[in-house]
């Protein structure tokens, strides 16, 4: 069941998110929109348009996205330094990937910078840990690991359980860069770590995922024997709870073809 947006808190505003529904998340947030107009400070105000902002990004809807950031930046209000610290870093962030998703010269990378900069001088780490893992997305490769594994770092050392939870996201995209660069060994660790912690958060569908992982980079350290086991475990679960899906079966089938069998 969807959380209802009349009565999420400030802490948990990223509850509204469904990342595989941008439609259904826009409604949520701006469900929210007014009751944070009558009832909270401009900064929540201007958090809860910030993530209203998002889901358009994410639909395409540039203009209306850059409306609503305007918006944010017009209800923002100092009366709290470390709240208005956070709606700041909310703004850059969404202000960066629209920019980003848009394809817009320089992908907002200014943006992640002072939004980085923002949200470390206030002590807000969950979002300083996007910022830095939204600088791994745009900068060049090199730059970019370097952003990873400061992202990383960041959310190991946080006591914020939301910056803990970046630990997975982060491995999986750096496990996929040393895959795609031919590291298959260094590939392996980051995906087994994003296992690991898929498994501590009690999430099964990403769990089933980062096994397709790690079975995935199996097949290309030549594993492919266990890399099948793996993906044939993951079939039979799915199709227990009534599911299928394409990736574990295309898997099955690279593997039977890597090892000669029909």
């Amino acid at each position: 069941m969807d959380p209802d947006p009349t009565t999420v808190p400030l802490a948990e505003l990223d509850r509204l998110w469904d990342f595989d529904d941008p439609e259904g998340s826009e409604r949520r947030f701006a469900e929210l929109v007014p009751r944070a107009r009558d009832e909270h400070d401009g900064a929540f105000l201007a958090e809860c348009l910030t993530q209203l902002a998002r889901a358009r990004g994410l639909l395409g809807r540039f203009d209306e996205a850059d409306s609503t950031l305007d918006e944010a930046e017009a209800v923002e209000r100092p009366d709290d330094a470390r709240a208005r610290a956070r709606a700041r870093a909310r703004i850059l962030l969404e202000r960066g990937r629209v920019a980003n998703t848009a394809e817009r010269e320089g992908r907002g990378r200014a943006c992640f910078l002072a939004a980085w900069d923002v949200a470390r001088a206030a002590g807000e780490d969950a979002l300083a840990v996007d910022a830095a893992h939204m600088l791994g997305i745009v900068e060049p490769p090199d730059l970019a690991r370097e952003w990873n594994e400061r992202a990383m770092e960041l959310a190991r050392s946080s006591s914020d359980p939301a910056a803990q939870r970046w630990l997975a996201s982060l491995a999986n995209n750096m496990g996929w860069a040393r895959h795609d660069a031919g590291v298959y060994d260094e590939a392996l660790a980051f995906f087994t770590l994003a296992l690991a912690e898929r498994k501590r958060q009690d999430d099964p569908a990403r769990t089933r995922i980062a096994r397709w992982c790690v079975a995935r980079c199996l097949r290309s350290l030549g594993r492919t024997e266990e890399a099948l086991a793996e993906q044939r475990a993951l079939a039979a679960e799915l199709d227990a709870v009534g599911e299928t899906d394409e990736h574990v079966t295309a898997e099955i089938g690279e593997c039977l073809r890597e090892l000669g069998r029909t």
